[in-house]
């Protein structure tokens, strides 16, 4: 097995594209590493990127941020202006494992690993995230929501990887949170993770809203029902009520050891009312 550590997006474009599939990329290692070690994958070349200034940089530029895809939970829990503007986000990435695992794990790997239980990437989708992509033809953009197409399966072709993530700067009224339910205290697989961002008007009615599911199907579900049912509305109870439903509605869950069918629907509806009630109660941050 052969280990690059390109310094440049191009280098690691170049490197990804000459070994096809063979190849595998490495950020925080948090997961591939446990892959390799389990035999698990077998590539015949591992890329490092995090020696590529862009990647690993946190930058406000043109009324947005711009997050390289391999800064870790720890980073982002330790930058004020981005924790204040999307706290929901960087509470998820702050789940991800204990407080080693923080200091090397990615949002870019934590959504390239496309494991439905992953916990920044409801939070992603619910702010409505946009991922920078490298590869052979060039770079594009892709909403975080369509990068994982099942378990352990992505859109990316091969030569891409993900470069860096884009989030506008809140409107005012606006807020999102993030929440999760697992088994024990910390550092376990999200049974149900939610995230929600609200965007109200001057008369406190919601304008918009992203209500986004993980655990509960092969890949994060972007809920337009439960959004529907919020905007327009005072976001009361009543409606709170809908969007729950609507939720349960949405989930299509597995049974396994963490909990069965009727269980993750259930604590996906309980989960979504706290979580809309804490964005709600975010919104009055940015009058």
């Amino acid at each position: 097995m052969q280990y690059e550590a390109p310094t440049t997006v191009d280098q690691a474009v170049a490197l990804l594209k000459n070994s096809g599939n063979a190849s595998k990329v490495l950020a925080g290692g948090t997961d591939l590493l446990v892959q390799l070690r389990s035999g698990m994958i077998e590539p015949e070349l591992i890329v490092d990127i995090k020696k590529i200034p862009e990647v690993r940089s946190i930058l406000k530029e043109d009324g947005k941020f711009r997050v390289g895809a391999v800064v870790t939970g720890a980073e982002l829990g330790e930058h004020g202006d981005l924790k204040a503007a999307w706290p929901g986000v960087v509470e998820a990435a702050e789940l991800i494992g204990s407080t080693q695992i923080q200091g090397r794990a990615s949002l870019g790997g934590n959504l390239c690993n496309a494991s439905p239980a992953a916990d920044a990437v409801p939070a992603l989708v619910a702010a409505g995230a946009i991922c920078m992509i490298a590869g052979p033809n060039g770079r594009r953009e892709l909403p975080v929501g369509a990068i994982c197409t099942g378990p352990g399966q992505t859109s990316l072709s091969p030569g891409e990887f993900v470069v860096s993530f884009l989030f506008p700067i809140p409107k005012p009224r606006s807020g999102d949170a993030y929440l999760r339910f697992i088994p024990r205290t910390e550092m376990d697989i999200a049974v149900v993770g939610v995230g929600i961002h609200l965007i109200l008007d001057a008369e406190d009615a919601c304008v918009d809203a992203r209500v986004a599911v993980g655990a509960v199907a092969p890949t994060v579900l972007l809920v337009e029902e439960s959004a529907a049912a919020l905007v327009g509305t005072m976001v009361d109870d009543a409606s709170i009520d809908k969007m729950i439903a609507a939720v349960r509605d949405s989930c299509d869950p597995i049974d396994d050891k963490r909990g069965t069918v009727v269980y993750r629907t259930q604590v996906a509806g309980v989960l979504a009312g706290r979580v809309c009630r804490i964005a709600l109660q975010r919104t009055r941050r940015h009058e």
